[in-house]
C-alpha cells in the first residue's frame, strides 16, 4: 500500500484534538476528516478515522481493515507531523524542544 501527499491541518487544541490529516493511498484513494489526538500521557499520538452519526447509530465513513495499514497510515502521518514541526521550528524560532511526536 503506498501512501502519498499527506497533509495535515492543525487546530487550536481541544480535549487533546490538534488537527486533521488527509492522504492519497496507492494513488487512488482521497482520504481526509483523519483527526489527530495527543495521547493522554502525552508520549505520542493517537488518529481516529472519520464517522457520522443520525440517531443513536454511528456509521464508519471509512478506517483501516488490517493491522499493517493501519501501522502504515500511522506511521506516515507521525512522520508528516515530526515534518512539520521541525520546518516549524527552523523557520519561525520557536521553542523546538516543546514539540514531541
Amino acid at each position: 500500500m503506498k501512501i502519498s501527499d499527506v497533509n495535515i491541518t492543525f487546530i487550536k487544541p481541544q480535549c487533546g484534538l490538534i488537527g486533521f490529516a488527509s492522504l492519497i493511498l496507492t494513488e487512488a484513494f482521497y482520504v481526509s476528516g483523519i483527526a489527530i489526538h495527543e495521547r493522554l500521557d502525552g508520549s505520542g499520538y493517537r488518529l481516529t478515522y472519520p464517522n457520522r452519526k443520525s440517531g443513536d447509530q454511528v456509521f464508519n465513513i471509512c478506517h483501516p481493515i488490517s493491522r499493517q495499514a493501519s501501522k502504515a497510515i500511522e506511521s506516515a502521518v507521525f512522520q508528516k507531523i515530526k515534518d512539520v514541526k521541525k520546518k516549524s521550528c527552523n523557520n519561525a524560532g520557536y521553542d523546538c524542544h516543546k514539540f514531541t511526536a
